[in-house]
């Protein structure tokens, strides 16, 4: 299911690099993610108010909260790393175990999990129903006004919204040969020779498959990825591969958090997936060049 099928994959691109430039736009209804916005920022989704999607998608930074592991109501600690939600909209699934099919899905994750909003989605709706400029403001945009499906409708608009182009290295990949450093250069050469981009390829530099936690050394993990969904042996330790995009700034790293800062991350990858050893100098060039993959600010936030 893996190696084999991650060359085909990876090989089998399109002519040229196998990562592609983050598109400038893409379309989305700004009205409707205008209120996704403010529905992204409000805590009265949760049950006791206090908890919003903001509080584990910081969107002033990497899209995530920069946790381990992040907090719901009531204090309630939660038991995996919270993914970013910028660029989301390229990801083939959504959350590390891909159980949600697209964005709209995602965003009912949160209400209902009880360790992070711990909340009904008809119960959020009720309480969305009792502000009038909500109730205006879905009247006007939805001919059915505000239900279920329409508020994860707009929060999901918003998110779609949250792309970060123009990244240095994308600007390289466009022509610019003075967008990253020499060093940067060379961590690309390696990141594909070493195989590190059998996994994270495609405009997302990840996010479009399904991959082993520990192929080539087993590695404990609390959480059994998609075994959870499936009960299938073979899928155990088995996660959707995240996106690169902006990793300088989404530290920690892995489902469990478990690496602090980037080299950490890049060693856990060549003893984990990669199987061989790098030289320490090799690991800085290509931490060089995953810094080199944050992108702008989403221009729905300026």
């Amino acid at each position: 299911m893996f190696i084999t099928s991650l060359l085909a994959m990876s090989f089998s691109l399109a002519s040229g690099e196998p990562i592609k430039p983050l598109p400038q736009s893409i379309a989305y209804n700004r009205s409707k993610a205008e209120l996704g916005k403010k529905l992204f920022h409000d805590p009265v989704l949760s049950k006791d108010g206090t908890v919003a999607c903001v509080t584990c998608h910081h969107l002033d930074s990497g899209g995530d909260d920069g946790m381990q592991f992040s907090f719901g109501v009531e204090g309630r600690e939660g038991n995996i790393n919270s993914p970013t939600v910028l660029n989301a909209f390229f990801n083939f699934r959504q959350f590390w175990d891909g159980r949600a099919k697209d964005l709209e899905e995602q965003a009912a994750g949160p209400i209902e999990n009880p360790l992070e909003m711990g909340h009904t989605l008809d119960g959020a709706v009720q309480k969305l129903k009792k502000d009038k400029n909500y109730q205006e403001t879905f009247s006007t945009l939805y001919p059915d006004g505000l239900t279920t499906e329409n508020m994860l409708n707009a929060i999901a608009e918003f998110e779609k919204a949250l792309i970060t182009p123009n990244a240095p290295f994308d600007r390289y990949l466009q022509g610019d040969e003075n967008a990253i450093s020499k060093e940067a250069k060379k961590g690309y050469r390696l990141f594909k020779s070493k195989g590190c981009i059998l996994c994270h390829n495609g405009v997302n530099i990840g996010g479009n498959l399904y991959n082993k936690f520990g192929i080539y050394k087993a590695s404990h993990s609390a959480h059994l990825g998609r075994y959870h969904l499936t009960k299938r042996e073979e899928d155990k330790f088995v996660f959707k591969v995240p996106s690169l995009r902006n990793i300088a700034l989404t530290a920690p790293y892995m489902h469990d958090g478990r690496a602090q800062n980037l080299k950490q991350a890049v060693l856990i990858m060549t003893q984990y997936q990669l199987g061989r050893y790098m030289e320490a100098e090799e690991i800085d060039a290509i931490v060089a060049f995953l810094e080199s993959l944050t992108g702008e600010r989403p221009e729905i936030l300026r």
